[in-house]
């Protein structure tokens, strides 16, 4: 009989800790009051029901791999590590470059991973968060030591510029994180995901792929830009939020109390002050940056993540607590000690 060959020693679970974040927003700015010269909207009407002022755009040529290995460099810097010690890299986005390869692919070649693994994950905005929980099985098995996570979207090229009740939202970037095991520290505590296919389509674009390709005949439906049914979204972004939230609590087994500092999704102004309203905290407690980048999917919380640790929003040994909504619809939260 054949030997099998051995298996390799169990080894106890590793903490996964985020030992360095980036983030990258294109340099062209469109603001509310540009948009009223594009479809019939204006200042006041946009700013009171999204809280939005402005949103980055890619440049042209410019596309999700570019703005996600600008963010990327941003956190191999301030983790200290270089391309080739990168041992795997998940890109979270909804804006390939191309269906295939991946643009995790893409982003190994522009930064030079050249050992990395690589692979794209499809979350919509929670795509970030899943990517962290991913990762972090990774790194606790010991199957990979240092991850690069990224979230990163180009949303211009799939908006409908003619529709004013989307085009005003959306926006493009990328944020990014490296994940290792660090001694002495617990670092993600726990990540909570969830999703509910029932309400796919709420938020979505219906054409593109081999249920609903887009042809000639099809083509004037604009079935490759992204749908929104406005009021349902909104409900079911709270309350996805809201349950992600309390559900990553109890696993920490923490309190609201102890949290420093909420990282939300950011779509809404409106849906963050309700989130905030049920969890009974003030909005400062929150790191909100909607106002300037609008909702960039899967980058948001990254690129807001960033901003909160390069401005002292939280220090060592603080507990922060992320939570996300997205299409699918998708929901995800994890609660992380810094």
């Amino acid at each position: 009989m054949k030997k099998l060959p051995r298996t390799k020693t169990r080894q106890p679970a590793r903490t996964v800790s985020i030992i360095g974040t980036g983030s990258y927003v294109p340099e062209k700015i469109i603001t509310n009051a540009d948009l009223e010269k594009m479809v019939d909207t204006n200042e006041e009407w946009i700013t009171s029901r999204t809280g939005i002022r402005e949103r980055r755009i890619a440049a042209e040529g410019e596309h999700t791999s570019h703005m996600a290995a600008r963010a990327a460099e941003r956190a191999m810097e301030q983790a200290g590590i270089t391309a080739e010690d990168i041992d795997l890299i998940i890109l979270a986005t909804v804006t390939p470059d191309t269906f295939f390869p991946s643009t995790a692919c893409h982003v190994q070649r522009l930064l030079g991973a050249r050992k990395a693994a690589c692979f794209d994950i499809s979350a919509a905005c929670s795509g970030f968060l899943y990517g962290i929980e991913v990762a972090q099985q990774f790194i606790s098995n010991h199957t990979c030591n240092t991850i690069l996570v990224i979230g990163a979207d180009k949303l211009s090229s799939i908006v409908n510029w003619q529709d004013r009740n989307t085009c005003v939202l959306f926006g493009d970037g990328a944020g990014a994180a490296i994940l290792r095991y660090r001694a002495g520290s617990h670092g993600v505590i726990t990540t909570f995901m969830g999703s509910d296919g029932n309400y796919g389509d709420i938020l979505h674009m219906p054409g593109g792929g081999c249920a609903l390709p887009v042809t000639k005949e099809n083509f004037e439906q604009r079935l490759n830009t992204l749908h929104m049914n406005g009021r349902e979204t909104f409900k079911q972004a709270v309350t996805s939020m809201l349950a992600a939230a309390n559900k990553a609590l109890e696993q920490s087994g923490l309190t609201i109390e102890d949290l420093t500092c909420i990282i939300p999704h950011q779509a809404n102004l409106r849906i963050i002050e309700a989130l905030a309203e049920r969890l009974n905290l003030p909005l400062s407690k929150f790191q909100i940056n909607l106002d300037r980048y609008g909702n960039t999917s899967a980058a948001a919380v990254a690129i807001a993540l960033d901003e909160a640790n390069r401005t002292g929003r939280f220090k060592q040994g603080d507990y922060i607590l992320m939570v996300v909504f997205g299409g699918g619809l998708t929901y995800a939260s994890s609660v992380v000690q810094w």
